[in-house]
């Protein structure tokens, strides 16, 4: 930062926090230490089968968390936003399971797939009631 970047901040004056931005750099700041705790987890079975999911639980927290906000957007962007919502849910919900053919999802990964898609349907019967 140079001395003038120094001196606008110095007289701004000070903004309230935006709570929606505040939330989402907590939702990151978690998922960040999420993935860096992934790099611990143990060399067995188990663990490397969550270690290969990390993204795939990244995204599907990504996506339930922007369905939070699909009433922000416009009617033509929300039928655009829930069609992408659906393929990314479908996507990497198969891709966990898959990993997990054999054996029962974890409890926590199990849910997180299940709110995404009660989300997804809570988003679509909204956007039915409204046209």
């Amino acid at each position: 930062m140079n001395t003038q970047d120094h001196e606008h901040v110095a007289n701004c004056p000070a903004q309230p926090l935006d709570a929606q931005r505040l939330t989402w750099a907590a939702l990151l700041g978690r998922w960040i230490e999420f993935a860096k705790s992934a790099v611990a987890l143990p060399q067995d079975q188990p663990g490397k089968r969550l270690r290969q999911s990390v993204p795939d639980i990244i995204m599907l927290q990504a996506v339930w968390f922007a369905l939070q906000h699909m009433d922000e957007l416009s009617a033509d962007e929300r039928a655009l936003g829930l069609d992408r919502a659906e393929l990314l849910i479908e996507k990497h919900s198969d891709a966990i399971r898959s990993r997990w053919a054999a054996d029962p999802l974890p409890a926590q990964v199990g849910q997180l797939i299940t709110d995404a898609h009660e989300q997804l349907r809570r988003c679509q019967q909204d956007a039915g009631a409204a046209d």
